[in-house]
């Protein structure tokens, strides 16, 4: 159980996806905008990224390496996420037409979000056993959540903010994204003097 809060915690706060390994910086900057535009693409996120863990993990264990094609596992990863993606956008258009709309283009760029292909991958190279990898995803979807919702706080101050006009729009943007990366640096001590 300690080894499962360890991934778990690790994931949403030292090895986070956007702040620490910058993928999925997209829908970073793209949907941060507004609180629940930002909720809307996290709940997402974290759904696909826990299914996509939950189809990959055992075609990749039980059918791409025991029969030596281990290559195509990108391949059938990007596949298998575009197809929950695609499962995705038709229930929230169906069910929940105002956050269909609110994602726009956000929505259908999940299959291509780096970080959901990056959580399949990162089982495998750290040879998580199923249940670890799911936990993993679901911390790495919650850190992606933490980070949109903190930087559209973030991004909210900014707008009410007297920026220097050379530093207005996108160059506040950034520097704020880059502080709120190095803050969460300090993490990395807190969860290992806890876990360990």
């Amino acid at each position: 159980m300690k080894e499962m809060a360890f991934i778990l915690m690790s994931m949403v706060l030292v090895d986070n996806l956007v702040l620490s390994k910058f993928l999925g910086i997209c829908p970073f900057l793209g949907v941060s905008k507004k609180m629940d535009s930002a909720l809307g693409m996290s709940y997402a996120v974290i759904t696909v990224m826990v299914l996509a863990t939950a189809a990959t993990w055992p075609i990749y264990t039980y059918f791409l390496k025991p029969y030596g094609i281990e290559f195509l596992q990108t391949i059938v990863f990007i596949l298998v996420i575009a197809s929950l993606v695609q499962l995705m956008e038709m229930g929230l258009k169906k069910y929940v037409p105002s956050l269909h709309g609110g994602l726009g283009v956000y929505l259908p760029l999940i299959t291509t979000n780096c970080a959901v292909l990056g959580i399949a991958i990162l089982n495998l190279d750290n040879e998580y056993s199923f249940l670890q990898s799911l936990v993993n995803a679901l911390g790495g979807g919650l850190g992606f959540l933490v980070a949109l919702v903190l930087f559209s706080g973030v991004r909210r101050q900014l707008e009410g903010s007297n920026v220097p006009l050379a530093f207005r729009g996108i160059p506040a943007t950034l520097i704020a994204a880059s502080i709120l990366a190095l803050s969460f640096m300090g993490f990395a001590g807190v969860v290992d003097g806890i876990f360990m």
